[in-house]
C-alpha cells in the first residue's frame, strides 16, 4: 500500500481487519471504554497481520521477509511504506501514546517464524514458550494500555494466554493437519502412543484423544487460575480479559466425550456477542 492513510481511515481499517479475522477480540472491544478501543484494535490488527502471514505466502522466505519488515518498522528502520500501511501507522501511534515496550512486540514477531515451516512443536515446554510470547504477550500489551504493569497482572496474562492459546490450537487442528503442521507437542503425542500421521490424517484414535485430553486439562487449569487472578486485578484492566468468558464455553464443548476436534462446531457471532454482553455485566469483568 503506497501513499499515506489518514488517522480515521487507519482506525477503521484496523477495526475491519480484526472483525474479519479475530471476531472474538473485536467483539470484546465493543464493551471497552471508547478511548481505549481504538488502541486495542490497533494492537489486535497487528497480531492478525503477523498471525496470518503463513496463510498469504506459499514459501517460508517471503514470510520471513514480511516478518522482518514488521520488526524493522517497529524499530524505525523500515525501508518505506510504513505511513501507507494503516496497521503499522496505528500501531506506532499506540506504542508512543501508551509507552508500550518494543521487546514483547518483536518477540511476538520472531515467535511466528515457527508458523512458516513444517517442523513439529517438539515439547510442552516449547509450546509454553510459543504461547507465552504470542497469546500471553498480546494480553500483556493490551493490559498495559489500561493499567500500569505489575507482578499480579504478569501472572494473570500468562495463564490467560496459555488457556486461550491451547484452545485456539485445538480449534485450528483441522486446518493445521491439512497443511501438515503440528502444534500439538510431539513429546505429548509420543507419551500416549500417538504420532504425527494420526494427526495429519485426522484419525481420532484413543491415543490421540488421550493426548488432546491432557491439553484440555492444561487449558482448564490455566483458565481457572486466570479467572481467580482476574478477581483481584485492577478494575480498569478487567475488560481486556473479556475473551476468557468465551473460553469457558469452548472448553466445555471441547471436553465433551462426543466432540470430534477434526469437525469443529463454529460459534456464531451472535452467540459470542451475547456471552460477552452477559460477562460484561458481571463484577468479574466490569471495569470502573
Amino acid at each position: 500500500m503506497s501513499g499515506t492513510v489518514d488517522g480515521d481511515g487507519a482506525a477503521a481499517f484496523c477495526a475491519a481487519l480484526v472483525r474479519e479475522h479475530d471476531f472474538d477480540r473485536y467483539a470484546a472491544t465493543l464493551f471497552v471504554a471508547p478511548e481505549l478501543r481504538r488502541a486495542l484494535l490497533a494492537l489486535y490488527a497487528f497480531d492478525v497481520e503477523i498471525s496470518r502471514i503463513r496463510d498469504v505466502v506459499s514459501q517460508p522466505l517471503p514470510g520471513e521477509i514480511r516478518l522482518q519488515w514488521w520488526s524493522d518498522a517497529l524499530r524505525g528502520e523500515e525501508h518505506g511504506g510504513v505511513e501507507g500501511n494503516p496497521v503499522a501507522a496505528e500501531l506506532r501511534s499506540v506504542v508512543r501514546a501508551f509507552s508500550l515496550p518494543l521487546d514483547p512486540l518483536t518477540r511476538l514477531i520472531d515467535e511466528h517464524q515457527f508458523d512458516l515451516y513444517n517442523d513439529p512443536m517438539p515439547t510442552m515446554a516449547a509450546l509454553d514458550g510459543y504461547l507465552s510470547d504470542t497469546h500471553a504477550a498480546l494480553f500483556a500489551l493490551a493490559a498495559r494500555i489500561t493499567a500500569p504493569p505489575s507482578s499480579e497482572i504478569d501472572h494473570l496474562v500468562r495463564h490467560a494466554g496459555l488457556a486461550q492459546g491451547i484452545l485456539q490450537l485445538l480449534a485450528s487442528l483441522p486446518r493445521d493437519a491439512a497443511h501438515r503442521q503440528l502444534f500439538i507437542p510431539l513429546d505429548l503425542l509420543q507419551r500416549h502412543g500417538s504420532n504425527l500421521e494420526e494427526v495429519f490424517t485426522g484419525q481420532l484414535t484413543p491415543a490421540l484423544r488421550a493426548a488432546l485430553g491432557d491439553l484440555l486439562a492444561e487449558a482448564r487449569q490455566h483458565l481457572d487460575m486466570a479467572l481467580a487472578l482476574l478477581a483481584e486485578a485492577p478494575r480498569e484492566t478487567r475488560p481486556v480479559f473479556l475473551p476468557l468468558a468465551l473460553l469457558r464455553r469452548d472448553l466445555a464443548r471441547a471436553s465433551r466425550p462426543d466432540n470430534d476436534p477434526f469437525r469443529p462446531q463454529a460459534r456464531s457471532h451472535l452467540s459470542a456477542l451475547w456471552m460477552l454482553w452477559r460477562a460484561s455485566k458481571s463484577g468479574l469483568f466490569r471495569g470502573r
